[in-house]
């Protein structure tokens, strides 16, 4: 088998990538800019997963009308190309387009910075959120989900205010017109006590009507209070920094809008119930005090002192009938008492007791009499004169000797 050369693989290489990707778009972030004096523009490609190498030749770099810098979000068009010297590929730009995306974004932030500059979004300027509007205006569209989702919410939690909503477009062209409509409209009405206006999360090109100008500006001079609730938490308008307080989300303004009232109605509860407890437990003192006023009163009757003076009579023959029991008690037992002293006092026990440990002397002895080891079994060896013979050694043949038994003696001689 035949190997390639490193010129050869690198150009089937070559071969195949550029004949079987066809040029496109590509989308990413311009990264690594490096524009050289022959005029081409070296760059590269970037996005969250992959980056690719880029290059836009002089021709083609005096036609764009976008000027490339690092973190700039475009589209390119281009083709595919493999660079044989170093074995890489790269894509060879032929158009750049600016992202809409980046576009709106560094629209967004020039505006923002121009805004703040002027001092629109000033704290100092903020009004404090109404904690319990009577009244509220939602500006918002009239078919959307977050007007569906605000007066669910309101109406969930219990809120008892009034709820108008004042209708308008909140995307595409004309909406930041009609928003800002509303706001004068609801000037003129003089019924709102805290002005809303928001819809729910969309992209930057869904939500940049609450980014125009007119629009902003509207709404920092509004006479009524306004929170903002555009989007999601992570969606960020101008309305949201021009606004006197800005909610994540329309729910969240409904939760925001309601929710003192819905301290308030549980502190009413609490107060509800701690005031029957109050009353119930005076209207039990009071009775508590009229029955024991009627207990004193019948103690004060004739017929309850006659009771009373029964009472006393029974109670007195009772302590009398007891004192007099515990003195017999007492004398009895002081007399069991000298009983028994005397009993430990008397000679008779002292004989017993002597007599006992006599008998129990007596027992001993005999226990250790020689008849009494006679009578278990045992026999004494005597010799001629009388005396115990002790030892085996002792005894010499034909001396004459005598066994004593229990029952009498027997003459011996040992051979």
């Amino acid at each position: 088998m035949r190997a390639e050369s490193v010129s050869e693989f690198t150009r089937r290489v070559k071969t195949l990538l550029e004949g079987g990707i066809r040029p496109g778009w590509v989308r990413g972030e311009v990264s690594n800019l490096r524009a050289q004096a022959s005029g081409h523009i070296y760059f590269s490609l970037k996005d969250a997963g992959a980056q690719v190498s880029a290059v836009l030749f002089r021709g083609n770099a005096l036609q764009q009308t976008v000027k490339l810098r690092d973190g700039l979000q475009v589209i390119v068009y281009g083709e595919v190309s493999v660079y044989e010297l170093r074995g890489q590929y790269q894509l060879i730009v032929r158009m750049v387009v600016d992202d809409g995306v980046g576009r709106l974004r560094r629209e967004f932030e020039a505006l923002k910075a121009r805004l703040a500059a002027e001092g629109l979004f000033a704290a100092e300027k903020k009004r404090p959120v109404p904690a319990m509007p009577a009244c509220v205006g939602f500006i918002t569209s009239p078919t959307g989900a977050a007007v569906q989702d605000f007066i669910r919410i309101i109406t969930r939690r219990g809120w008892r205010g009034r709820m108008v909503v004042l209708p308008a477009k909140v995307q595409g062209e004309g909406a930041a017109v009609e928003m800002a409509a509303m706001l004068a409209l609801a000037k003129e009405l003089g019924i709102f006590d805290l002005l809303v206006i928001g819809r729910g999360g969309g992209s930057l090109e869904d939500l940049w009507a609450f980014n125009e100008e007119p629009l902003v500006r509207a709404v920092a001079a509004c006479a009524i209070p306004i929170l903002s609730a555009v989007g999601h938490e992570i969606d960020f308008t101008l309305c949201d920094f021009a606004a006197d307080a800005r909610a994540e989300t329309p729910s969240a303004a409904a939760e925001l809008i309601s929710s003192h009232f819905v301290a308030c109605a549980e502190r009413a509860v609490q107060a509800e119930a701690a005031l029957a407890a109050s009353v119930e437990g005076a209207v039990a003192r009071a009775v508590e005090r009229l029955d024991h006023a009627r207990s004193r009163l019948r103690l004060l009757t004739p017929a309850a002192q006659i009771e009373q003076g029964h009472l006393r009579l029974d109670d007195l023959a009772n302590r009398l009938g007891a004192a007099l029991r515990a003195i017999v008690q007492a004398r009895g037992q002081r007399l069991t008492e000298a009983r028994a002293r005397l009993e430990r006092a008397s000679p008779e026990g002292r004989v017993q007791l002597a007599s006992h440990a006599l008998l129990s002397l007596w027992k001993r002895l005999q226990a250790a009499s020689p008849a009494s080891v006679l009578h278990r079994g045992f026999v004494i060896m005597r010799d001629e004169a009388g005396h115990p013979v002790m030892r085996r050694a002792a005894v010499r043949p034909g001396q004459p000797l005598s066994a004593e038994f229990a029952d009498g003696t027997l003459p011996v001689r040992p051979e």
